[in-house]
Order: C-alpha cells, then structure tokens, then sequence
C-alpha cells in the first residue's frame, strides 16, 4: 500500500549539485511530515533532514545544514532534497519516508529501493 519512489541520484563531482525527487503514495500525504535518510555503506541509516506537513518548518542534520534544502509539492505528493556544495561524506543511498514524528523523525516500517548518490573527490 505504501510506496516510496526516489530519483534524481548520479554521480557528481565534489562541490556539485544534484536534486533528489521523492513520489510518495499510500497515505494521505498532506497529513504527513516526510523525512529524508541515507545509509552508506558499512554505517547505519542516517537521518538528513525532515519537514512537517505544510512546509513552513524543516530540520536538518549538522553534516547537512546549509547545503540541503528540503522542500515538498503537496499538489503531487512529492519532496525534493536540493543538495548542493556536495562532499565525498555525502555518498550514500538516499531514501524517503512518512514521518509518524517529526521531532524523532521516526519513519514507517516501509522503504523504498533509494537513490544512489556518489560524490567523487
């Protein structure tokens, strides 16, 4: 029932940009604050940033904050990762998901398959 689509992944030079796109589906996605994580290899997932219902409030985490812009479209049940300044640190795979709390960013026991994000130096 729930289905998560991300894209907008690739491979970018150090200091580049790329715009992840995140189409979600499966709950009503205007009532929902949306998150979005990454997991490189050998590390656990990582919470990057999350915005509540509207868009009027986002958070971030610190390795991210004042390069990632999270953003969303209710209109076609989409969020956006604007990342830019992007570091070799930031290669992972990124994911999206429903936040049941967004003080938490505790997500749904459901993911989708991510975007490949690889940062070359």
């Amino acid at each position: 029932q729930v289905q998560l689509i991300e894209s907008g992944g690739g491979l970018v030079q150090a200091g580049g940009s790329l715009r992840l796109s995140c189409a979600a589906s499966g709950r009503t996605f205007s009532s929902y604050a949306m998150g979005w994580f990454r997991r490189a290899p050998g590390r656990e997932r990582e919470r990057v940033a999350a915005i509540n219902w509207s868009g009027s409030s986002a958070y971030y985490s610190d390795p991210v904050k004042g390069r990632f812009t999270i953003s969303r479209d209710n209109a076609k049940n989409t969020v956006y990762l604007q990342m830019n300044s992007l570091k070799p640190e930031d290669t992972a795979v990124y994911y999206c998901n429903f936040l049941t709390s967004i003080q938490t960013m505790r997500p749904l026991d459901y993911w989708g398959q991510g975007t490949q994000v690889t940062v070359s130096s």
